[in-house]
C-alpha cells in the first residue's frame, strides 16, 4: 500500500550531482564556483554568530530585498529572495499549476523543472530545440501556466536574445520564468524585460558567481503583484540568519564577485580550445561550465575513467542529451590536470 499520491509514487525525484565522500577528487561536476566567497562575506558570518541565532529569521529578509533593488535597479516590491533559486522555482510551481495544468519548457534543459511539474501533477511539454541560439518553435501553448526557459541555459550553457525572450512574453498566457542562474558569466541578462511585461520572473542565484551553494540563496524579479503572490505560498521562514548575512554582504562586494567571474570566463576560453583540439564538440558557453559531445571512446566511457582517476565530471544520456560530458569550468590547475587526463584516455582509446 502506498501514503503518497499516485504521480509522487510514479515519478522519480530528482537527482543532484555526486558529492563523493572519499577526499582528494578535483569536482567539476555541480558547477559550483571554484574560487572561494568574499571576504567580506566570511567577516559577516562570523559576525552573525551570536546568541541571535535562537530567534527566527526576518520571514521577508526585507534587507536582502532592499538591497537587492538598489544594485540591480528596482523596487524592493519588486524582489522576492528564496532558499536558492530552486526555492523560488518551487513557489511558482505551487502558485501557478495544479493538477493537470500545463508546464512548458524547452529541451534539453534544467531537469528541476519536470520533477516540479510531476509534484504538482501538472502536464509537462518539451519542446526541442533545434538550434540552441534560438528558442524552439512550440514554445508557445494555450492555456499554459508557466514557461520555463533558463538563459543561460543548463546543461549547454547557450543563450538565446533578449528580443526573443520579450516575444515570447507577449505571446504565452502564464508566467514566463526566465531562469539566469548563469548570467553573471554571460554577455547580457534579460532584467529589461521587467519594464515591458507583467508576466515575467526573471531568477539568479548566489551559488555560482557569488560562490555561497552551501548557503542557498536565491532572488527573483517581477511585477509587485507576481511577487505578492509567490509571496503567499513561501515558507514561513525561508533563508536564515546566516544566509541573510551573508547575501547582503555579497550585494556589498560586486567587484570581488566580478574579478572572480573573470577569471572563471578566461578559464573557460581556455579549456573550450583545448577540448576542442582534443577532437570533442564544443558547445559555445555562456556559463561557468562546457558541454561537449564525445562519441568515440563514448562519453560515459570518458566520464567513469576519469571518476576512476578522481577527476569528476557529468555525464548525460538523456533525450536530446546522448552521450554528453559537462564540465564545470575549475581553476587553471584542475583544468590542466584534467585536459592532461582526458588526453591520455583518448590516446589510449585510439590505440585500442
Amino acid at each position: 500500500m502506498s501514503y503518497f499520491r499516485p504521480n509522487i509514487e510514479a515519478m522519480q525525484g530528482y537527482q543532484p550531482g555526486e558529492q563523493p565522500r572519499e577526499q582528494g577528487f578535483i569536482k567539476l561536476n555541480t558547477n559550483e564556483n571554484p574560487y572561494p566567497p568574499s571576504p567580506r562575506v566570511l567577516d559577516a558570518l562570523r559576525a552573525a554568530l551570536t546568541e541571535d541565532l535562537r530567534k527566527y529569521p526576518d520571514p521577508l529578509s526585507q534587507g536582502v530585498r532592499e538591497k537587492a533593488a538598489e544594485v540591480y535597479g528596482l523596487r524592493p516590491d519588486q524582489v522576492i529572495v528564496g532558499n536558492g533559486s530552486d526555492d523560488l522555482l518551487a513557489m511558482v510551481c505551487r502558485a501557478s499549476a495544479g493538477e493537470g495544468d500545463l508546464i512548458v519548457q524547452p529541451r534539453p534543459t534544467y531537469t528541476l523543472y519536470e520533477t516540479l511539474a510531476r509534484i504538482q501533477g501538472a502536464r509537462l511539454l518539451s519542446v526541442p530545440f533545434e538550434d540552441f541560439a534560438r528558442l524552439p518553435n512550440g514554445l508557445v501553448q494555450k492555456g499554459a501556466k508557466v514557461t520555463f526557459v533558463s538563459n543561460p541555459n543548463s546543461p549547454t550553457g547557450t543563450v538565446v536574445t533578449t528580443e526573443s525572450l520579450s516575444e515570447l512574453a507577449d505571446r504565452v498566457d502564464g508566467i514566463l520564468v526566465v531562469d539566469e542562474a548563469y548570467v553573471d558569466f554571460a554577455d547580457f541578462h534579460s532584467l529589461s524585460l521587467l519594464d515591458r511585461h507583467d508576466n515575467v520572473l526573471v531568477l539568479r542565484s548566489f551559488s555560482k558567481s557569488f560562490s555561497l551553494a552551501g548557503l542557498r540563496i536565491g532572488l527573483g524579479f517581477g511585477y509587485p503583484a507576481l511577487i505578492d503572490g509567490l509571496l503567499k505560498v513561501k515558507d514561513s521562514y525561508n533563508l536564515t540568519r546566516l544566509s541573510q548575512a551573508a547575501a547582503l554582504a555579497a550585494l556589498g562586494d560586486l567587484n570581488y564577485m566580478r574579478e572572480m567571474v573573470a577569471r572563471v570566463r578566461a578559464t573557460r576560453e581556455d579549456l573550450s580550445v583545448s577540448l576542442a583540439r582534443l577532437g570533442l564538440e564544443v558547445y559555445a558557453s555562456q556559463s561557468n561550465f562546457l558541454w561537449a559531445r564525445c562519441l568515440r571512446p563514448p562519453a560515459r566511457r570518458v566520464y567513469e575513467e576519469l571518476k576512476r582517476r578522481k577527476i569528476l565530471i557529468r555525464y548525460f544520456n538523456h533525450p536530446g542529451l546522448q552521450d554528453c560530458l559537462r564540465i564545470t569550468v575549475g581553476t587553471p590547475e584542475e583544468i590542466e590536470a584534467l585536459v592532461r587526463e582526458l588526453r591520455s584516455i583518448l590516446e589510449e582509446a585510439a590505440m585500442s
